[in-house]
């Protein structure tokens, strides 16, 4: 397993965060833990000093799998809002991917205990960098 690599998150992201995870029917859940870690490593700075190439509550990127070089293209939401393409930050790559940086790694479990390496390419949308603060 590799090194956790540092994220950074918006001061807004994080207040919607936790209260999300102060939710009963989230609080206590092996998702919820991870995401409370995640939280708790990460720099916290203002949403108008989130870089942009940062990944972020509804940021859409672009990643590549290490191993067969395949592309895809997945937003970050909330739970509510998953569909396709779009993955909860309670799901394990979600949470993995909240606050990586263009360029930096992730390991996301697979069936079977099998791990894909996924790179952060591109940010394809990041609402701060828009001005959307409001989603």
């Amino acid at each position: 397993m590799q090194p956790v690599p540092p994220i950074t998150i918006s001061r807004l992201d994080l207040g919607r965060l936790k209260r999300l995870l102060a939710n009963p029917m989230v609080r206590g859940s092996d998702a919820a833990d991870a995401l409370d870690d995640e939280l708790e490593r990460a720099a916290v700075v203002d949403p108008t000093a989130l870089p942009p190439t940062v990944v972020s509550m509804n940021s859409r990127v672009r990643l590549r799998e290490r191993r067969t070089a395949r592309e895809l293209e997945l937003t970050l939401v909330y739970p509510d809002d998953v569909g396709p393409d779009r993955v909860s930050v309670l799901a394990p790559v979600g949470s993995a991917l909240l606050g990586l940086a263009v360029g930096q790694d992730i390991e996301w479990p697979l069936p079977g205990g099998r791990v894909a390496e996924l790179t952060v390419l591109e940010i394809l949308y990041q609402p701060e960098a828009m001005g959307d603060l409001e989603l």
